[in-house]
């Protein structure tokens, strides 16, 4: 199916979605991360990052959740947050299901993301990604994020996340950051 072609939309994920959220990292992060990180280190960092205690703390904090749905299904997911301070959006998570993959939702995905940080007045989103996420790095310089710094985090349990920290710059003279129009519904 090509989702692109299928009614699409994306669509906030509220407290009671999470834990639809964590059921769609545990089916993309099994499979997306096999070849990248151990199986030991995919099952630390769900329990870590998508436990329903921590999943709520974000919420709370202003994490904001977003998910793409393609003909009224779920298919992935996405944690924005934004710091007005710095005027920096930074992307958390942007996951897709893997037979969506490869099919443009994540450059949808990422438009979504560009134009709610200029509607809150960030300059620049920024993220981390896994070193090794060769698919996943090509799909955000294609979207304008260029590499600023190299980061090897201890997260405990004996795992590092090696990651390269990514940052696109906004057009804030527009008032958006592309000619894309909105991707809400």
């Amino acid at each position: 199916m090509n989702p692109l072609a299928a009614k699409f939309w994306i669509e906030p994920a509220g407290e009671a979605d999470l834990p639809n959220v964590r059921a769609l990292a545990e089916s993309i992060w099994r499979s997306s991360y096999a070849g990248l990180l151990s199986a030991g280190q995919i099952e630390y960092m769900l329990d870590q990052m998508y436990s329903p205690e921590r999943l709520l703390q974000d919420w709370k904090s202003g994490v904001v959740f977003e998910r793409p749905v393609v003909d009224g299904i779920p298919v992935g997911y996405m944690a924005t947050q934004a710091d007005t301070t710095t005027q920096v959006m930074h992307l958390h998570k942007l996951y897709v299901l893997p037979e969506f993959q490869g099919k443009g939702l994540g450059g949808r995905l990422l438009e979504h993301a560009f134009q709610s940080a200029t509607r809150v007045g960030c300059r620049s989103v920024r993220l981390h990604v896994n070193k090794e996420n060769h698919r996943a790095i090509a799909c955000y310089r294609r979207n304008g994020f260029i590499q600023e710094a190299s980061v090897v985090k201890d997260i405990g349990g004996g795992y590092v996340m090696d990651d390269y920290v990514m940052v696109r710059p906004l057009d804030t003279h527009q008032g958006q950051s592309g000619p894309s129009p909105s991707l809400s519904r």
